[in-house]
């Protein structure tokens, strides 16, 4: 995946993060993820008292996407953690899918039946893992 790609989604799911509810954990998280077009779509995560009723940023993003049309998604770049001292733009951690979101990305793979997953903190501080590596048994009919 060429550089400028990936700090384009991570620049977006930074973005995304600031868009997030979550007022009962304080995790913000954001996503931003390409399809095979080069169009992005993004998503933040939406807390719920019903905690059963949140949704993740991933799968906001991915249901975004889908929703209009896309079947398939290249790579997707991830962002979130507390907010420290309400400084939104400082991001301490790594934020890895849910199960149940990478379940969701593994439904949506691409020809090449494998996807990027960053993780990242900022546009020099992330790490790039194929999502075959977080969920090698992936629930298929």
């Amino acid at each position: 995946m060429k550089q400028t790609v990936i700090e384009l989604l991570i620049n977006e799911a930074i973005k995304a993060r600031k868009m997030a509810y979550a007022p009962y954990s304080g995790y913000l998280v954001g996503t931003a993820l390409v399809v095979p077009s080069g169009k992005i779509y993004t998503g933040c995560n939406v807390e719920n008292a019903s905690f059963g009723l949140t949704c993740c940023a991933e799968r906001t993003a991915i249901f975004k996407a889908v929703s209009a049309g896309q079947r398939h998604v290249d790579a997707i770049a991830i962002t979130g953690g507390k907010v420290e001292d309400g400084d939104m733009d400082n991001i301490t951690d790594f934020a890895y899918p849910c199960g149940a979101c990478r379940q969701v990305l593994s439904e949506f793979l691409p020809e090449s039946c494998d996807m990027d997953v960053i993780v990242a903190r900022s546009t020099t501080d992330y790490k790039i893992l194929r999502l075959s590596e977080l969920i090698p048994y992936t629930f298929d009919l």
